[in-house]
């Protein structure tokens, strides 16, 4: 397989982005969805970024059946060499460390799962016909066998969905390019997961909101929860208030429990996590959806290098919010 990294900047570019000068501002639409981008340079590196974000979408998207994940989700059982892909390989370690620290909350071969419910790459079926049990025989972590850039899978039928983690990491990887092209000061938002580093337009630390967990599917509305003063981290919220669909009465959420196979139903609206990049951000924040207030906030308080902001219900059905201690000193206004 031919590697797919691209170069991102001319060292021309690098000289023009060492000095202080005005904002570009880029925006787009890749993997599904919507992108925003701000950081200072001389030149409009667009259509650097863009480039950089298709060879992304070429490795990792499941909706590109010439991706290196479709073509992982292809195979049988035998040993796969990802070695012209780093980005996936290196996707694939840190998805299974998050796994073991989170007991499997995260786990990305949760695939078959996510079709069966009606959320991923194959049309919704009749929930009737999902036999949970029979797709849980290859579902888990633990049927991935990865050494180096080496993977195989214990059964063919295993099927990755990178949807939880990819935004986030193709956030860091565009911080990355715009860092090497001499970029020190930038916002990389891409589906809402964030990277930042340096000082926004107005010299201060970027600002970013989190929304209210408003029962809205549409998106019609949105008002902010909270605000936070941030540089240097990727920042990235996971929510079941918006993305799910209405079956006989029952909510069905997105978010799919890879240990049970089912739909979440825990107290927790809205996961918001920071943490030194993006990627982590993402994965964790998917996973303390999964695990429910009282078990992510103590997994939260065990690792010094996350941060949280959490959005629950109460007993009573009353929304609350919950912040890690670290994390108290970043609330700022709207």
């Amino acid at each position: 397989m031919k590697t797919r990294f691209f170069i991102p900047i001319l060292l021309l570019i690098l000289v023009s982005c060492q000095e202080k000068t005005v904002f570009q501002r880029n925006q787009g639409f890749i993997f599904n969805t919507s992108y925003h981008i701000s950081y200072t340079c001389k030149k409009d590196l667009h259509s650097e970024i863009r480039q950089e974000l298709e060879s992304f979408d070429a490795s990792l998207s499941m909706f590109n059946p010439e991706s290196t994940i479709s073509r992982i989700n292809d195979s049988g059982t035998e040993v796969i060499d990802l070695s012209g892909d780093p980005w996936v390989v290196h996707l694939l370690h840190e998805a299974r460390e998050i796994s073991r620290i989170t007991q499997g909350a995260f786990d990305i071969t949760v695939a078959p799962l996510v079709d069966a419910w009606g959320f991923g790459t194959a049309q919704r079926k009749s929930l009737s016909n999902v036999n949970i049990d029979s797709l849980m025989q290859f579902v888990g972590y633990k049927y991935l066998q990865l050494e180096g850039s080496k993977l195989s899978k214990a059964d063919a039928r295993v099927k990755l969905d990178a949807s939880a983690i990819a935004k986030g990491y193709a956030c860091d990887i565009i911080a990355l390019s715009l860092e090497q092209a001499g970029v020190k000061d930038y916002l990389v938002e891409i589906g809402g997961e964030i990277r930042m580093a340096g000082q926004n337009p107005k010299g201060r630390l970027w600002k970013v909101g989190i929304d209210k967990a408003l029962d809205d599917s549409l998106a019609l509305e949105r008002e902010l929860q909270a605000a936070l003063a941030l540089t240097n981290k990727g920042l990235a919220t996971s929510g079941n208030y918006r993305n799910y669909y209405t079956h006989q009465g029952q909510k069905l959420a997105h978010t799919i429990d890879p240990r049970s196979g089912k739909p979440i139903q825990q107290n927790i609206l809205s996961a918001t996590v920071v943490a030194s990049n993006a990627l982590t951000a993402d994965a964790y924040a998917t996973a303390f959806m999964v695990m429910g207030l009282e078990k992510a906030s103590a997994l939260v308080d065990s690792l010094p290098e996350l941060e949280a902001y959490f959005i629950y219900s109460d007993s009573e059905g009353q929304l609350q919010s919950w912040i890690s201690t670290g994390l108290q000193s970043a609330l700022t206004t709207f």
